[in-house]
């Protein structure tokens, strides 16, 4: 008798920017036809292979929003298991260049303050992430 082996679960490399401005995050909505639909996340992406970090960052921020950004340091790293695959989620400092973010492949954008985090339905990653960075347990 064999006993099957779990598939090996394909990981995922993806960066997001914690942008805050006044007291307030800029958080985005994504679409309906994606997966994991209509869930609010902090903005970013996948990175390509062969892409930095930096790069990939910039890259979504211009594609999701029209806008561009400084990247500064690392500030958060978790790796959340879905069901057919893990996402490793790095997340970084960003500054917001000079245009006005807008929702260019994005179902919505938000500016919020961390104590109303709990009013969007966030994508696990990105709650595991949140409570990282807000000091909860998550």
């Amino acid at each position: 008798m064999t006993t099957k082996q779990p598939a090996e679960v394909r990981s995922i490399r993806v960066v997001a920017a914690v942008i805050e401005r006044d007291g307030r995050y800029l958080i985005t909505q994504r679409r309906p036809s994606a997966v994991l639909p209509l869930l609010w996340e902090f903005p970013g992406g996948r990175v390509e292979e062969g892409e930095s970090d930096e790069s990939a960052l910039r890259r979504e921020l211009q594609h999701r929003l029209g806008a561009s950004i400084d990247v500064g340091s690392l500030i958060s790293f978790v790796t959340h298991t879905y069901e057919t695959y893990a996402v490793d989620l790095h997340l970084y400092e960003c500054a917001l260049g000079d245009e006005a973010p807008r929702a260019a492949a994005v179902n919505a954008f938000a500016w919020v303050r961390s104590d109303e985090f709990e009013r969007y339905p966030f994508t696990p990653a990105d709650e595991a992430s949140m409570a990282r960075l807000l000091g909860v347990d998550g």
